[in-house]
């Protein structure tokens, strides 16, 4: 089959690799027909290379439609049409029957210390082989796969392997208060639909930050207020001034380890990535430096007694935190990936008859699996008007 391989810094190819086939009796193997570009892979493109083996499979985002299940998969048949979380939960252990699917006791990766295994996701989730391919095999296919109904194209659906509960669960964490104040910090897919779904559940006003056109262009044409970064000299008391001077009661980062702004933390991240092999892994998992801008401007942002929900990818295992603010401000901080299958319930209903959060229109791009160093290379740049590309293989 033809997937995604990564080779190094910014080089993806396209390859013929050999087909999954089922291992375990749990497994299953799904035909992709749609499959995200998300921006926590360009972490993998960029500056977490050193977790990465020339010759991995990428992609965390898959829809499809089942070929062959396993001996143990009773609730799924060949034909099925599904969307995969893109982590894997076996449904069963203690963290998921608490709703903590990313820290499934199944498949947790203790070796490294880590949560449950994620698909196309580095050593540190497993390097379970990903979904920007032809076909994927699914462990623990007895709970993850999640059924939809045949006729929508697949963008109805698509998002809930990632970007919808991604977003969903940054809302919950936030606590926004009933016709309160939410301040979402980068407009990539996740904040663009942390803003759509925080106006969906009554938030009373939506405030979306960023410097890129398209992506302020598309906040504001869903009703959320769009603060553009590059027109402010104190973007917090920009966002002061729009919530009577005390700030929002709450605050999302979607932004994580490669916000603007830090000269420093950049350095510190592209030096990683220059140390050979084992070095460079240790030097990320040990001395990891995050550009922690975004997180800093949050925590300024944020009324005092407010929460700021962190949904942006962190990997630094060194960062300064500035306690004294977070102290005395009194606030609540909430992190972590999203546990897809925790939020299945809540989302599914809304993508049933009328398109509430705008899916159907949501993709900037379709592109063909042939094209996806082309992909990478447009999203990254934010060129084209991208924010959120669709493989198709």
């Amino acid at each position: 089959m033809k997937a995604a391989v990564w080779h190094g810094k910014r080089d993806v190819r396209v390859e013929e690799v050999p087909d999954p086939s089922l291992k375990h009796p749990t497994d299953a193997v799904v035909r992709i027909t749609s499959s995200g570009l998300c921006g926590s892979d360009l972490h993998l493109y960029e500056i977490l290379g050193p977790f990465m083996t020339p010759g991995d499979i990428l992609g965390h985002e898959p829809m499809g439609v089942v070929e062959e299940v396993g001996d143990e998969v009773a609730n799924l048949a060949p034909g099925d049409r599904v969307v995969v979380p893109f982590q894997i939960a076996c449904g069963d252990c203690r963290m998921c029957r608490q709703g903590l699917q990313t820290q499934c006791e199944t498949t947790q990766v203790r070796e490294q210390g880590m949560g449950a295994r994620l698909f196309g996701y580095t050593k540190l989730y497993g390097a379970v082989p990903g979904a920007q391919a032809e076909y994927l095999r699914v462990p623990q296919a007895h709970y993850g796969p999640v059924k939809v109904p045949e006729g929508p194209a697949d963008d109805r659906y698509l998002f809930l392997s990632d970007v919808l509960p991604t977003a969903w669960q940054a809302v919950e964490y936030a606590g926004i208060p009933e016709g309160g104040s939410v301040a979402v910090i980068g407009l990539g897919p996740i904040g663009d639909m942390c803003c759509r779904i925080a106006l969906h559940r009554g938030a009373g006003q939506v405030i979306g930050v960023d410097l890129v056109d398209e992506r302020l262009r598309r906040v504001r044409e869903r009703g959320a207020e769009a603060v553009d970064l590059r027109a402010e000299k104190d973007v917090a008391a920009a966002v002061r001034d729009r919530t009577e001077g005390r700030g929002p009661d709450a605050v999302i980062d979607a932004v994580g380890a490669e916000a603007h702004g830090s000269p420093v933390g950049k350095l510190m991240q592209t030096i990683g990535g220059l140390l050979p092999g084992r070095l460079a892994e240790q030097a990320a998992g040990k001395a990891g430096v995050d550009r922690m801008s975004a997180l800093y401007t949050a925590l300024d942002m944020v009324r005092r007694g407010g929460t700021v929900s962190v949904i942006g990818v962190y990997g630094g295992a060194v960062d300064p935190m500035p306690l004294l603010t977070i102290f005395d401000k009194q606030l609540q901080l909430r992190f972590g990936q999203a546990n897809v299958r925790r939020w299945v319930p809540d989302i599914l209903p809304l993508l049933e008859g009328e398109d509430v959060l705008g899916v159907d229109s949501f993709a900037t791009h379709h592109l063909p699996l042939e094209r996806t160093p082309e992909a990478y290379e447009m999203f990254q740049k934010k060129a084209d008007g991208a924010v959120k590309v669709v493989l198709e293989p």
